[in-house]
């Protein structure tokens, strides 16, 4: 499995665009596959924001973004981890552990000090697992989140 740079697989923007919509619209659900392509397509190779992908022999496995801001009710921390998302036939095998690990090398390299995410309750301990705490509960849109900090180390 390879990381690369989304900036460098330009075709890909489309399948990304619509996963991520079906993945994560339901926190936005104004949010079209057009506006999620035209915002994928503006990420940077060497600034945030940008996205990654993880490919296996020329196909996608999964994503991981570094933002900004991830939402507009979530402004006080930055930046943000976020567009976690591993296809369902790659889960399990360790891809979404190593995007994690490859955006936070990169926020390191970016000369971030603490990176911030939210999830849900479930994804709560997978990420403790990877060294990440819980630093606030809130509710956004229709969901309970909780956002979770790493110290990047600058690894």
């Amino acid at each position: 499995m390879l990381t690369v740079n989304l900036r460098d697989h330009p075709a890909l923007v489309p399948a990304l665009a619509a996963a991520h919509v079906q993945a994560f619209g339901n926190l936005l659900p104004d949010w079209s596959v057009a506006q999620a392509e035209a915002e994928l397509r503006a990420q940077q190779r060497d600034a945030i924001p940008c996205t990654w992908l993880a490919m296996d022999a020329g196909t996608w496995l999964g994503s991981v973004s570094l933002l900004h801001d991830d939402h507009e009710q979530i402004r006080g921390w930055s930046p943000w981890l976020a567009s976690l998302y591993v296809k369902p036939e790659a889960r399990g095998r360790g891809v979404g552990a190593a995007l994690v690990e490859h955006a936070i090398v990169q926020a390191a390299a970016f000369d971030v000090a603490e990176l911030y995410l939210y999830c849900e309750a479930p994804m709560v301990a997978w990420y403790r697992s990877l060294g990440w705490q819980v630093h606030a509960r809130l509710p956004l849109g229709p969901l309970a989140v909780t956002v979770m900090a790493v110290e990047t180390g600058r690894r």
